[in-house]
């Protein structure tokens, strides 16, 4: 059951923080109060009156608007057709532009929500972004902000930025609930916390006074060790080596400029940037997925430039991918047949695949690892997102690899999980493997990487030592201060 009998009240002009593992209920939750779902049984009261929300326009009448982690918003449209969409201002029966940059204007200047009502969504900044899925919100009279993940592709520059927004927005009378699994967030941005696990309410809390500790084991049921335990490292051979890389976009505009680095056995380097800087397209170049326009690629000091994903993978590396359902699995196969993905050769026998084999690999994963439910014959669709990514992280660390290549490997993960992933990335370093982390969350990048690059606009601008880094230095970085970039 998604939701068992939950009780929630929200105050007028507070910010409300929902925590929860994944699957803990938060979201369908938040989707019943937004009108895409419909709860089996219980009641929802509006300012003391009960309402039945059949749909998000019901919603939006009512005065709640929602900002979903993934922007709905049109790139080739400007800042004000998006705000504006579904819900235009006319002039004689024809679309009235200047009126509608005008609301825009002075709405953003209102709430201190500065857009350029001009600018194409495809030429700002993730940020502003944000700003725009806002201002949707309030153009459509929203007293009532639901933010999913709000602070998920932002620097820790943006992040204050938004806190400052919200806190302005509350001052003005709104009310904002944030679904997030940031704990030190929820601490810094929220007056009070729901904290969900399995479907019910365990607690309601202020947040003054409380601790990520606390948060974290409410979450969990269990305590969670937050800060990741590693020596230092002791890097030895070069395993990867990126020369003068260059690679286009899908649009065949450069997305990667001139980038070069090593990756050594027995150390984790992080590589950091905000979202779209070329991040996606570099893996892609080192894992066979793209075809590089210069540059090359070595993996044990072999030349592996523009070959394929099986070759690359024959050269000695591991790939956990950005996208678990899309690159990491195959949904409605089971945990043993995912578990023989990109390795089947290890598999075959006279030309057969050998159902058993994959049978004991995935009991080895599932063991290992800590899949639930401890079922080889589970279709993956039927996992967690945690569990999902246990079964990728476990089949790409057993192939036993001099590279192990990991792209957002927590991301969307619960504190348990995560827990769980660091730990196994920093055993593979320990163990003599190379490992390549590409991640979004600062506080991942700082409390595994031994070496950190920063990405920005397709080229890395900085190299910082992991124990020298701090937030404030990185998030300039990624916004490309001090770089010259």
């Amino acid at each position: 059951m998604a939701n068992d009998h939950i009780d929630l009240e929200i105050r007028q002009g507070e910010i409300h923080a929902l925590l929860g593992e994944n699957g803990a209920g938060k979201s369908t939750l938040m989707n019943i109060l937004y009108g895409l779902y419909t709860p089996d049984e219980g009641r929802i009261f509006w300012k003391g009156q009960e309402v039945k929300i059949r749909g998000p326009r019901q919603a939006i009448d009512l005065g709640i608007g929602m900002v979903h982690q993934h922007f709905m918003l049109v790139p080739v449209f400007t800042v004000a057709e998006n705000i504006i969409l579904g819900k235009e201002p006319a002039k004689n029966n024809f679309l009235d532009m200047q009126t509608a940059r005008q609301q825009v204007y002075e709405l953003s200047r209102r709430f201190g929500l500065e857009v350029n009502p001009d600018d194409r969504i495809e030429s700002i900044s993730v940020g502003q972004q944000q700003r725009v899925e806002i201002l949707k919100a309030l153009y459509r009279g929203a007293e009532l902000l639901i933010l999913d993940e709000p602070t998920a592709v932002l620097t820790p520059q943006e992040v204050e930025e938004l806190g400052k927004i919200m806190k302005r927005l509350v001052a003005e009378g709104h009310t904002i609930i944030i679904i997030t699994h940031k704990l030190k967030e929820v601490l810094h941005l929220a007056d009070r916390v729901t904290v969900i696990r399995r479907g019910k309410k365990i607690a309601t809390l202020d947040a003054a006074g409380r601790s990520e500790e606390e948060l974290a084991r409410l979450m969990v049921g269990r305590e969670v060790t937050l800060k990741v335990d590693k020596k230092p490292p002791e890097p030895k051979r070069v395993v990867l080596e990126v020369e003068h890389l260059h690679a286009n976009n899908d649009r065949g505009l450069a997305a990667v400029r001139d980038v070069s680095f090593n990756v050594r056995a027995g150390e984790i380097v992080g590589i950091a940037g905000v979202d779209g800087n070329g991040q996606s397209e570099l893996i892609a170049c080192l894992t066979g997925l793209r075809k590089p326009t210069a540059g090359r690629v070595l993996v044990n000091g072999k030349d592996v430039t523009g070959q394929s994903p099986r070759r690359i993978r024959e050269a000695g590396v591991g790939h956990v991918p950005e996208d678990r359902q899309k690159r990491g699995l195959v949904l409605n196969f089971t945990v043993a047949e995912n578990a023989a993905l990109g390795n089947h050769s290890a598999f075959a026998r006279w030309g057969f695949m050998s159902y058993q084999r994959m049978v004991e690999v995935a009991r080895k994963i599932i063991g290992e690892f800590d899949v639930r439910p401890p079922r080889h014959d589970y279709l993956a669709r039927s996992l967690s997102g945690g569990n999902q990514q246990k079964v990728i992280v476990g089949r790409e660390i057993l192939r036993d690899p001099d590279l192990l290549i990991a792209v957002q490997p927590t991301r969307g993960l619960d504190v348990g999980a995560i827990e769980f992933i660091h730990r196994n990335l920093v055993a593979q370093r320990d163990a003599g493997r190379a490992v390549l982390l590409v991640s979004l969350e600062l506080d991942e990048i700082m409390n595994l990487a031994d070496r950190i690059l920063v990405m920005y606009k397709g080229q890395v601008v900085a190299e910082v030592a992991g124990h020298e880094a701090t937030e404030d230095q990185l998030g300039l970085l990624m916004m490309g201060g001090g770089t010259g970039a």
